[in-house]
C-alpha cells in the first residue's frame, strides 16, 4: 500500500467547475494554452504542462469519472482507483497526450500545426531588418532629394534565385520526418509519457530534401555582398526622422521574405539658419544708423530668395521679426513654417568729430 499526500485539483487548474461540459474544459484549456504556451513572451513551461495535464483528464469521460471519483488527498491502495488506465506510472496513472485530437484542433488553431500532422513548419529565418544613418543638408531637407545609399548585406543567391538549390533537380521526401518537417519525441516523466513535437533537424522543417544543393550558396540561398539602394526625402523631413523602405533589409534564407531597410535621417548643422521645427531662424547684421533712419534690410531665404524686411518705428531691438511662410515645408501637408530674424546691432568702430556732433544734436531731440 502506498499513499499519495497531495494531490492537483484538475477543475482549479482549469478555472471551472465539476458540473463544466466538455465544451466548457475544451474552451477553458484553449484560453489558458494560448495565455501561457513557452513560445508567448509571458509563457510558462511548467504552467502549460499543468494545464495540459488537467486537460487530458477532465476531457476523458472515462478519466474524468474516475478522477472525481479518487482524485482526492484521502489515501488509497494499488489497483484502486487509477488502476484501470494503460500504460501503468503512479496508481497505473498515465498522462499520455498521443491520440487526442482535440489538443491537435487546438494547437493547429493557436500555433500553426503543435502536433504532427498539423501545418508544416517552414523556420527558415526571415532577413534582418537594416537600420542606415543618412546624413543631408538643410537645403535638402527644404526642398526634398533622392538619396543613393549603400552599405553591406544578405543579398538574394542569383545563381539559385534565393532557392539554395538546383530547381531542375528538385526535391525530395525527407527520409528522417517522413515529409512531415517534424518529428515527435516521447519522453517518459513521474507522471507519465510526454510527447513532444520538434521540428525535423534534418529538414529544416520543410518535409524535403534538396537532389543538389546550390554551389554559390551552398544552399543558403543568399550571399554577403552590397546592396544599393535611393531613398526619396520629401521636403520637410526633420533630423532624426525614419523611413522605413519595405525588403531592402537582408535577403532571407532559402527564399524567405526579405526585411526592411530603415533610414535614419541627420541634418547637417547649417552655418546660417537654425531649425525650429518648421520654422527657420536667422540672425542678421544691422548697422545702428539703419535702424534709426528705417531703412530696409534684405534676408536672403534658404530658398534663395531675397525678401525685403521693414523695421517698424520704435521696434524693440531684442524681438524678433517673423516673416510668414519662409521657413521650412510643412512635411506630407500643405504650407510652410516662419522665417524668424534676429537684428544683431552694431555701431561704427571709429566715428569722426564731425559724427560725434551729429549724434549729440539727435539725442538731444530725441530727449
Amino acid at each position: 500500500m502506498y499513499y499519495i499526500k497531495e494531490m492537483k485539483d484538475y477543475y482549479k487548474i482549469l478555472g471551472i467547475n465539476k458540473e463544466a461540459t466538455l465544451e466548457e474544459v475544451k474552451s477553458a484549456y484553449k484560453k489558458l494554452a494560448h495565455k501561457y504556451h513557452p513560445d508567448r513572451p509571458d509563457g510558462s513551461a511548467d504552467k502549460f504542462k499543468e494545464i495540459n495535464e488537467a486537460y487530458s483528464v477532465l476531457s476523458n469521460k472515462e478519466k474524468r469519472e474516475q478522477y472525481d471519483r479518487f482524485g482526492t488527498a484521502e489515501p488509497f491502495s494499488a489497483g484502486q482507483g487509477f488502476s484501470g488506465w494503460p500504460g501503468g506510472g503512479v496508481g497505473g496513472f498515465n498522462v499520455d497526450f498521443g491520440g487526442m485530437g482535440d489538443i491537435e484542433d487546438i494547437f493547429d488553431a493557436f500555433f500553426g500545426g503543435g502536433f504532427a500532422g498539423g501545418t508544416k513548419r517552414k523556420s527558415y529565418q526571415r532577413g534582418s531588418d537594416l537600420e542606415y544613418a543618412a546624413e543631408i543638408t538643410l537645403e535638402e531637407a527644404y526642398f526634398g532629394a533622392v538619396k543613393k545609399v549603400s552599405f553591406p548585406s544578405f543579398l538574394k543567391c542569383e545563381a539559385c534565385s534565393g532557392k539554395g538549390y538546383d530547381e531542375k533537380k528538385g526535391l525530395s521526401a525527407c527520409s528522417v520526418c517522413g515529409g512531415k518537417g517534424e518529428i515527435r519525441e516521447s519522453k517518459k516523466t513521474f507522471f507519465g509519457n510526454f510527447t513532444q513535437v520538434k521540428q525535423c533537424p534534418s529538414c529544416g522543417g520543410m518535409g524535403e530534401i534538396p537532389n543538389s544543393l546550390c554551389r554559390e550558396c551552398k544552399g543558403v540561398g543568399r550571399k554577403q555582398g552590397k546592396r544599393e539602394a535611393e531613398v526619396e526625402i520629401l521636403p520637410g523631413i526633420s533630423d532624426g526622422q525614419i523611413i522605413k523602405i519595405a525588403n531592402l533589409g537582408e535577403a532571407g534564407e532559402k527564399g524567405t521574405e526579405a526585411g526592411d531597410l530603415y533610414v535614419k535621417i541627420k541634418i547637417k548643422k547649417h552655418p546660417i539658419f537654425e531649425r525650429r521645427g518648421d520654422d527657420l531662424a536667422i540672425k542678421m547684421k544691422v548697422g545702428f544708423l539703419d535702424i534709426l533712419l528705417g531703412r530696409k534690410i534684405k534676408v536672403e531665404t534658404i530658398s534663395g530668395k531675397n525678401v525685403s524686411i521693414e523695421i517698424p518705428e520704435g521696434f524693440d531691438l531684442k524681438s524678433e521679426i517673423v516673416v510668414p511662410g519662409e521657413g521650412m515645408p510643412r512635411f506630407g501637408s500643405f504650407g510652410a513654417g516662419n522665417l524668424i530674424v534676429n537684428l544683431d546691432v552694431f555701431t561704427p568702430k571709429k566715428i569722426s568729430k564731425k559724427a560725434k556732433e551729429m549724434l549729440e544734436k539727435l539725442r538731444e531731440e530725441m530727449e
